[in-house]
């Protein structure tokens, strides 16, 4: 499965031409279509993604005087076409678009990292309590600590060491505000129009060494064999973004200023972990005074208090056009027919971090 999958995507050059114009010509005939527990429905314009949004009740105006609810419309593809779109419509339109697709994402990356903070949480208080800890949780704490960077996985440490770990795992495993993400996605993607993220679902920007990634037109030799980290959907960007934010050295800043806003019980603010951020961008404060703009001009703040609707999920998928849905008619029967399409909503790994 995984050869098939590349072969579709290096890069995620062939993603869109190939596995989602089956996906668009299989919807040409219909709204939607169902696999398993999740719908897809395939939006070829702006006006028809509008649309979609607009029957969702997810398009216009927020009323600020109420939390944000947000449908879960997962965004799998990001149109090739939708750089060239973005400069025909008005600039407000092109944002609404970008943070009504991303906002989602994060939401439900978020989502799954509670599920895991509410477990740790409440294995921290029973060991507090002096409970011991089934071997089963040992297990799932190490696979934890490991995935957060806290432990080598080739040196685990002993189950009383494991344990000690508990609380600094806590800093780790923890939700980004939406609007923190909105404004760096907004930032790093150019609304969703850069190169990268047109390639390679690269939605912020985010480096990587020995030989990976895409390279930049203009590689500068004094930072090494570096590209920009790619992803097969961009929900993995939305993931590798919060587990850099997570992780990496460069941000422990952020984590200790969220850890404290925690202990007092106070709302996860972007604006307020946006000022740790100077690390991300060689711009430095520079960096972080324009984000902050972003997040203030755009209003993002009403993101960080918004949830996921309890529906089932949406995955959208944005189509070239129709032209050649005959040429693939045959492909299309034999992707579904095989199983293949549930596989590829497989990997996706929506239900899991």
């Amino acid at each position: 499965m995984e050869n098939w999958i590349k072969s579709f995507c290096p890069l995620c050059k062939a993603l869109l031409p190939g596995l989602f114009g089956i996906l668009a010509t299989i919807l040409s005939y219909v709204p939607s279509l169902y696999a398993g527990d999740y719908e897809i429905l395939v939006l070829g314009t702006v006006e028809e993604t509008i649309s979609a949004y607009q029957q969702a009740n997810f398009w216009g105006e927020v009323d600020r005087s109420k939390t944000l609810d947000v449908p879960r419309a997962i965004v799998v593809v990001i149109n090739q076409s939708w750089k060239e779109e973005a400069r025909q419509v008005p600039v407000e339109v092109k944002k609404e678009l970008f943070f009504r697709g991303l906002v989602p994402l994060i939401l439900y990356a978020n989502e799954l990292i509670q599920k895991d903070r509410a477990r740790l949480e409440s294995l921290i208080r029973s060991h507090n309590e002096g409970q011991s800890i089934s071997g089963e949780n040992i297990q799932w704490l190490r696979e934890l600590a490991a995935r957060y960077g806290l432990i080598n996985r080739e040196k685990l440490p002993d189950d009383q060491k494991l344990l000690a770990l508990m609380d600094d795992l806590l800093v780790r495993v923890d939700i980004i505000p939406p609007s923190l993400a909105l404004g760096q996605g907004a930032y790093e993607s150019g609304y969703g129009t850069s190169r990268f993220t047109l390639l390679g679902n690269a939605l912020f920007g985010q480096w990587t060494y020995g030989g990976q990634g895409m390279k930049p037109k203009e590689q500068r030799k004094s930072k090494g064999d570096y590209g920009v980290a790619s992803y097969l959907w961009p929900f993995d960007s939305v993931r590798g973004y919060i587990s850099n934010l997570n992780t990496h050295r460069a941000y422990e800043d952020l984590r200790r200023k969220r850890a404290e806003l925690r202990e007092r019980n106070a709302k996860l603010s972007g604006i307020v972990l946006a000022e740790s951020l100077t690390k991300y961008s060689e711009k430095g404060q520079a960096y972080v005074d324009t984000l902050k703009s972003i997040i203030k001009k755009n209003e993002l703040d009403i993101a960080d208090d918004a949830y996921l609707r309890n529906e089932q999920t949406v995955l959208m998928v944005g189509a070239e056009d129709a032209d050649d849905k005959i040429k693939v008619e045959s492909e299309i029967e034999q992707l579904r027919a095989s199983g293949r399409l549930a596989e590829i909503i497989q990997s996706m790994r929506l239900d899991e971090n």
